[in-house]
């Protein structure tokens, strides 16, 4: 089969590998009708050191059930399904708490960017879905993989409601989806900190009330000046970054929450008296559990009241991979959905 592989920092190519087989007997085979390039996946083609031996990418994708193992239950060969990016077995008491990042018996996706995938407890993990092999949602229902449920995550974390101010720092896709997942939610003012305008015209899109394009202490004054000089209750960091942090802290009201799903691309974030301890705020987030958030944000995106599919703004087949790496880097592309 035809795959993606990292190499190194910019270095992403796409090979023919052996096809995937069953495993185990938890295992599923699927044919990857939709997969595509996460803003996470950035990191590595930034930063990651030279290797003979390439890592597979990809983390995110939807597609066709062909083989079963004899344990697997639940599903049936042709379902189409989608997988979250963490497998898990869906029943010990981290999943059954809806942790199902936290499954013992768990692990995190790597290769999807491919033609195949093998799937580790898929009973647990696989989504049915009902829709066919070439349904126009099939780019919103691919969003329930990672982004449209790390955005929900973010949201709930914080405990967003319709009482609750929100500001959500950053403006790719987690952030924009943390956005609508923020208006689904109820809340009525959702600040979106975000510079690039067609990037944040889609945040309006999906329920910003308002959009500060500074940074740093300027973006903090003007997010503060948005909110009667409190800050909002919430604040969804779907960045990762440091200063993505430090403006988090300076936005976020007394006795509020800062929700982090930006992956951390740091160790040292201030915690103590003068930050988080003083003012009573509540630091959470993590890698989101999706698998628990599915089945609640799959009938919206079924029947239209939602179209988080829209963050896709550009399509490549798989041997275009390596540009779709290159034009999200370079921010020419919000997020690029791939056809195998």
């Amino acid at each position: 089969m035809r795959a993606t592989v990292m190499y190194g920092a910019g270095d992403v190519r796409v090979e023919t590998l052996p096809d995937p087989v069953l495993q185990e007997p938890t295992d599923a085979i699927v044919r990857v009708l939709r997969a595509c390039v996460c803003g996470t996946d950035l990191h590595p083609y930034r930063s990651k050191p030279p290797s003979a031996q390439g890592a597979p990418m990809g983390h995110e994708f939807l597609g066709v059930v062909e083989e079963i193992g004899s344990a697997v239950s639940g599903l049936r060969t042709g379902d189409v399904v989608v997988s979250p990016f963490a497998y898990s077995d869906g029943t010990c008491e981290y999943c059954c708490e809806g942790l199902n990042t936290a499954c013992p018996n768990g692990g995190f996706f790597a290769g999807a960017q491919a033609e195949a995938v093998r799937v580790p407890q898929a009973g647990g993990t696989l989504v049915p879905l009902p829709v066919g092999e070439d349904s126009p949602l099939l780019p919103s229902l691919l969003t329930l993989a990672d982004v449209f449920g790390t955005g929900h995550h973010a949201a709930v974390q914080a405990g967003v409601d319709e009482r609750t101010t929100v500001t959500v720092i950053g403006d790719g896709a987690v952030g924009l989806l943390a956005v609508l997942a923020a208006k689904r939610l109820g809340a009525e003012q959702i600040i979106l900190m975000g510079r690039h305008k067609e990037r944040t015209d889609l945040g309006r899109e999906f329920g910003a009330t308002d959009v500060v394009a500074d940074r740093g202490a300027e973006g903090v004054e003007l997010v503060r000046a948005l909110t009667g000089g409190h800050g909002t209750h919430a604040v969804l960091e779907a960045v990762g970054h440091r200063p993505a942090y430090d403006q988090a802290v300076g936005v976020v009201r007394a006795g509020g929450v800062i929700s982090r799903v930006g992956v951390p691309q740091y160790e040292d974030a201030p915690v103590g008296m003068g930050s988080l301890f003083r003012p009573n705020v509540t630091l959470t987030g993590g890698p989101a559990p999706v698998r628990a958030y599915i089945d609640e944000l799959l009938p919206d995106v079924l029947e239209g009241r939602v179209e988080p599919g829209k963050v896709f703004d550009r399509t490549v087949g798989l041997d275009e991979v390596p540009d779709a790496y290159r034009a999200m880097d370079e921010r020419a592309a919000l997020k690029v959905l791939v056809t195998p």
